[in-house]
């Protein structure tokens, strides 16, 4: 690309702690980036999000502004003038026709939810995590699971498929998540990097009340108002209690933003 050429525009599609580190990266190297996510996200890394620029109007990750943008016609312009990046809650298909993304990286790590085919909706896809096929739903794969692996970009066949258990944090591994026991609305008043005790109340969905389960700080919660379904990772507690280990781009996500910035790059654009 010449030098002082606008770079092209990244749709990125989910503002969790993956989507997040992905657009940030992407913006950090010049493109043009914008986030589509729903209007209430569940993701409860939020500290090491831009997801609460949907809640808030705007939030900041490691230096770079999201910005919530509610009129579709003004996206291309928030896009172009790269002042933040800009989230919108708007349908996939409508942020589609207003920006006409160069490249769509879907980011969204619904992990047992088979996606969609994507391959049409940009001149260059990506699809991150599980159940992607590189050359068949998107034109590349990004791995997203733990290992040697990780940030490989994959020009043809399937991503790894979900396996194994999470990382273990001071030998605490699965037991440090809470799920949502039912569907419903989550309420809490407790906060990201809050220190809890275990068994501590920290939130509720419905009649049900939803306990710290065991001493650290909160990793993960997600935002109080936000409907979940039966089975949503909820609550998440660090055991280490450090609070640089719960705000700002984790290990993992920075590793798979680096991995999509290279297939952005090698994609031609």
């Amino acid at each position: 690309m010449a030098s002082g050429e606008l770079q092209p525009t990244v749709l990125v599609r989910g503002s969790g702690d993956v989507g997040s580190a992905v657009a940030h990266a992407l913006f950090a190297a010049g493109f043009g980036v914008l986030i589509c996510d729903v209007p209430l996200p569940a993701a409860p890394r939020r500290g090491m999000a831009f997801a609460d620029a949907i809640f808030d109007g705007a939030c900041v990750l490691e230096g770079i502004e999201a910005r919530r943008a509610d009129a579709i016609a003004e996206l291309p312009a928030a896009v172009a003038e790269r002042q933040a990046i800009p989230i919108s809650t708007a349908e996939i298909a409508a942020v589609l026709e207003a920006v006409a993304p160069a490249v769509l990286v879907d980011a969204r790590m619904r992990k047992r939810a088979q996606p969609e085919r994507q391959r049409d909706l940009a001149p260059l896809t990506i699809g991150l995590g599980p159940g992607f096929v590189a050359g068949e739903t998107v034109d590349l794969g990004v791995e997203t699971l733990w290992g040697e692996r990780l940030g490989e970009v994959l020009r043809s066949g399937a991503t790894r498929a979900l396996e194994g258990e999470p990382r273990s944090f001071a030998g605490h591994g699965r037991e440090r998540f809470v799920y949502a026991p039912v569907a419903g609305v989550m309420r809490t008043g407790a906060q990201i990097a809050q220190h809890v005790r275990a068994g501590e109340p920290i939130a509720t969905i419905g009649a049900a009340e939803l306990l710290a389960p065991l001493d650290g700080i909160l990793r993960g919660l997600t935002h109080d108002g936000v409907p979940v379904e039966a089975g949503t990772k909820v609550l998440e507690v660090d055991p280490r209690g450090k609070r640089k280990a719960v705000i700002g781009i984790g290990k993992r996500p920075r590793q798979i933003a680096e991995g999509v910035l290279r297939a952005v790059q090698s994609g031609g654009c």
